[in-house]
């Protein structure tokens, strides 16, 4: 079977907890991503910073994008698997939690990022249209 690492985009970069969302929002356009992992400063993951989020929760909310710090946004604890969990694990887990992106952690380490894309070029069109399925629904 598939296994998280074996799709996920590799060099997943972290913003810190204490950066700005300012900073989040370059970052996330120098790389061409729509998410960030938030690490701590004990390089721990804290939660994943999306671009919506920047949107609805800071700009449509008044604040001063500068001033936000990413750990600000974190929420809870992250949803995450592990590189060696089978794809079985990453649909299930992206359809039970309506999450779009799952950071790919190895022991502690952030490894990889997998998103909604690579299932899709990974895995047969049934088990992707599940997905989509399951992400579009309330």
């Amino acid at each position: 079977m598939t296994t998280a690492r074996e799709i996920m985009t590799e060099g997943a970069e972290c913003i810190g907890a204490d950066e700005s969302v300012l900073r989040a929002a370059r970052k996330m356009a120098e790389m061409g991503v729509g998410a960030l992992p938030i690490c701590g400063a004990d390089d721990r993951l804290k939660g994943v910073l999306t671009d919506r989020d920047i949107v609805v929760k800071v700009l449509a909310a008044g604040k001063d994008a500068e001033a936000t710090t990413a750990g600000e946004l974190a929420q809870g604890e992250a949803v995450t698997i592990g590189a060696d969990d089978d794809a079985s694990v990453i649909l299930r887990t992206m359809a039970d939690h309506k999450v779009r992106r799952l950071p790919v952690i190895d022991g502690h380490r952030l490894v990889g990022m997998v998103a909604q894309a690579d299932v899709a070029r990974a895995l047969p069109d049934p088990q992707v249209g599940d997905l989509l399925e399951a992400l579009s629904t309330d």
